[in-house]
């Protein structure tokens, strides 16, 4: 038993004998595969770091030689250098020689032909080469002075046209129509009144033909006087809104209209302003701009002109450097005058420049004024600009046409010849004047006077006005009698 055991014993000693050197052995080849895993990569890493110290070894020898090559090349540069320095000193020399050599030479023939001697001979020559000199710089200076006026003349052309191109202003002239929308066709009977009365007091109050057409929902007013035409515009606008259209009504509204004109004027004015780009312009000026808008030269509308004009000359204010503000202002007050033509003597021109002197201008914007017809010599660059801005708001397509003012001229005349007989309190031009219409005063001419007058008139107007077709005269005598009961 005891044996057995001992048996035993001795063959686990030897199991675990055993199996301790196979642990051992299994550890020992672990560490052995370890260690000649990092055998290899320490290996490597030095193989790697010793191509790339023979890559830069490498780099370094052929940068070595190129820098060799370099320097070689700036010194075959620098002799080759030398040389060609060398070459021009020694060509110099020479040529400085010769060139005294040859002086000298033609100084002497020159002498030797002219029988004088050197120091003449030298003076001669220099004078023909003085004046040789002079006749070449009078060439040059004339093909200067052609080439910059062909340059100034193109680049003037491309400053106008850049100008003009800027405005969009309407093409068409002033006519001597106006056309009043109405709600519906209807408002017509209503502006024609019971047996016409209401048409017959509005044409007599304001003077201007009423021209009612079928089929378009709008009346046309006609006159040739357009202050008249627009006062008879407003009158009619406010009896059309109001609906109520009747003699008095018509006399109502025709005050009120007459009654805001100058406040119409005076937002015409403010209006034209802020187009134009012009501030600071005294109330007075202002309301004479407002009388504008109603004023044409040539079918031309006065106010817009201005502001057209304005434009017109800062842009090419600001094209050729010239004062933008002097010159944008005197172009908008340009025509200032043409609000009082009629009423004071003198041209426009120079009752413009008077008004703006007297209202504070500055000397160049009084100038520009005064001179853009060339009544005064113009003393700035910005009064020129004036008046080519002037020309060219003028002179575009469709902007003016002569016979609108000839025909106003030609009313004027006929209404101020017919109220010239006695006992006439108003004469009126309509139907582009194919009619007159003469209203008396009715305690200087009775019922059989009207008759007589009407003859008596047309008569003279056969005589003295030379005008196609024929010319209807009717005189018209109202009596009213007005009481108040209180």
């Amino acid at each position: 038993m005891v044996q057995s055991t001992i048996v035993v014993l001795l063959l686990g000693a030897s199991l675990l004998s055993l199996l301790l050197v196979m642990f051992a052995r299994r550890e020992a080849s672990a560490l052995r595969d370890a260690a000649q895993r990092d055998t290899k990569s320490v290996r490597d890493d030095a193989r790697e770091r010793i191509d790339d110290a023979k890559r830069r070894e490498e780099r370094a020898l052929l940068r070595e030689k190129e820098l060799a090559e370099d320097q070689r090349n700036a010194q075959r540069y620098a002799r080759s250098l030398d040389e060609r320095v060398s070459t021009v000193a020694k060509d110099e020399k020479r040529l400085v020689a010769e060139r005294d050599r040859l002086n000298k030479e033609h100084a002497d023939a020159m002498a030797t032909l002219a029988g004088t001697t050197v120091s003449e001979a030298k003076a001669r020559l220099i004078a023909g080469i003085t004046e040789k000199a002079r006749t070449e710089a009078a060439a040059e200076v004339r093909r200067i002075e052609k080439a910059g006026k062909s340059s100034a003349e193109e680049r003037s052309r491309a400053i106008l046209v850049d100008a003009m191109q800027r405005q969009a202003a309407p093409t068409a002239s002033e006519a001597s129509v106006t056309w009043i929308d109405l709600p519906s066709e209807e408002m017509k009977g209503r502006i024609i009144g019971r047996e016409g009365r209401n048409i017959r007091a509005f044409e007599a109050l304001t003077g201007v033909n009423v021209i009612v057409e079928e089929g378009v929902d709008a009346v046309q007013l006609s006159c040739f006087d357009v202050e008249r035409r627009e006062i008879a515009a407003v009158t009619l606008a406010a009896l059309v809104e109001d609906g109520r259209i009747q003699p008095q009504r018509v006399e109502a509204a025709y005050a009120r209209a007459v009654a805001g004109a100058a406040q119409r004027h005076r937002d015409a004015g403010l209006d034209a302003l802020e187009a134009a780009g012009v501030s600071g312009v005294p109330q007075e000026i202002i309301d004479t701009l407002g009388v504008l808008r109603l004023r044409s030269s040539y079918g031309q509308n006065v106010l817009a002109h201005l502001v057209e004009t304005s434009q017109i000359a800062a842009d090419i204010a600001l094209a050729v450097g010239a004062d933008v503000e002097t010159t944008r202002r005197g172009a908008f007050l340009h025509d200032l005058g043409k609000a009082y033509s009629h009423e004071r003597e003198g041209t426009h021109a120079a009752i413009g420049a008077e008004i703006a002197l007297r209202a504070g201008e500055s000397e160049n914007v009084v100038n520009a004024i005064a001179s853009h017809h060339d009544e005064v010599p113009p003393a700035s660059i910005e009064a020129i600009i004036v008046q080519v801005a002037d020309a060219i708001s003028a002179s575009r397509p469709g902007a003016r046409r002569a016979d609108v003012e000839q025909y106003v001229e030609r009313m004027n005349h006929l209404e101020t010849f017919v109220s010239e007989h006695a006992g006439v309190s108003k004469a009126i031009a309509m139907a582009a004047g194919r009619e007159v219409r003469v209203v008396v005063e009715p305690d200087e001419v009775d019922d059989e006077g009207t008759r007589e007058l009407a003859r008596t008139i047309a008569d003279h107007i056969s005589k003295e006005f030379n005008v196609p077709g024929e010319i209807r005269v009717t005189v018209i005598r109202e009596l009213r009698a007005d009481a108040v009961a209180g």
